[in-house]
């Protein structure tokens, strides 16, 4: 009666596969319970109805303790309900006692990742692996759907950053005021106003040669070819350090945190700036 495709009875003898072989494809939820516990027969209806919820992808696991002792004991059981959530093997999150929906529901969502989370992990990969344009659509999707959601604000700038789009990554970095991503905001903020400037446009007839070097460096930004602007960066402070109160300098610190510390390129020019300004 009980037993389905997301809701299982599970025993000492079945537990390692049913719950831990289980648990490397998809999240198990195991509940540890008893038929004389009363608090049990209060949660256990909470956690039937989340499994079978479409919108969430776990399987719960029903183990009753006095039928199943050496897994219990195993697993440290003193108290019931207790509920322990198994990710590739091992216990990543749990609790004890019987908890109102909205919190059981809230230890669900935070196991199981839903639409939105799973749409921003497609996002952020593409961005990872330098499909700017694409990253851009997935992050502008997300939001569409999920206006809200924590850092796909940031994911877009970064991806317009990527393409050499300015005016509206500007925007939305200016809109983040919290947290991490606000940090990361700031590193990349310059860049943004920097990119919006060069995107009004300027006279390269009017202005000195060093000062032409600056925003013909942006162009090849513009054009994707980061290394060739870097270069160009480089080149400006290794004349004048303090060009333009160092704006150089922030740029490429700007690019670093676009590319991300482990990027080949990060790591190569740093070197480079540091030599140079020390």
């Amino acid at each position: 009666m009980i037993d389905g495709e997301n809701i299982i009875e599970v025993s000492d003898a079945t537990f390692e596969t049913d719950v831990i072989y289980r648990s490397q494809s998809k999240p198990v939820v195991v509940d540890f319970w008893a038929p004389w516990c009363g608090p049990c027969r209060m949660l256990t209806p909470i956690l039937e109805k989340l499994a079978s919820d479409p919108s969430f992808d776990f399987v719960l696991a029903k183990v009753n303790v006095d039928d199943n002792p050496q897994v219990s004991m195993r697993y440290q059981v003193q108290g019931i309900p207790a509920i322990k959530a198994f990710v590739d093997g091992e216990v990543k999150d749990e609790f004890v006692g019987a908890l109102p929906e909205s919190k059981v529901r809230a230890f669900i969502e935070k196991l199981v990742p839903g639409e939105a989370d799973l749409a921003f992990r497609e996002a952020g990969s593409l961005l990872a692996t330098r499909h700017w344009p694409e990253a851009e659509d997935a992050f502008r999707d997300l939001l569409e759907s999920a206006p809200n959601y924590r850092g796909a604000s940031l994911g877009l700038a970064r991806s317009l950053l990527a393409q050499g789009l300015g005016c509206e990554a500007q925007e939305l970095l200016q809109g983040i005021h919290q947290g991490a991503e606000l940090v990361q905001a700031g590193r990349l903020l310059p860049l943004a106003n920097y990119l919006c400037n060069l995107e009004s446009g300027f006279d390269e007839l009017e202005i000195e040669p060093l000062e032409a070097q600056f925003w013909q460096a942006g162009r090849l930004l513009q054009r994707g070819n980061l290394e060739a602007a870097m270069d160009g960066y480089l080149d400006i402070l290794r004349q004048d350090k303090q060009f333009r109160g160092g704006e150089p300098k922030k740029l490429l610190l700007g690019l670093f945190e676009l590319l991300g510390d482990d990027d080949p390129l990060t790591e190569s020019y740093r070197r480079e700036l540091a030599m140079i300004l020390f």
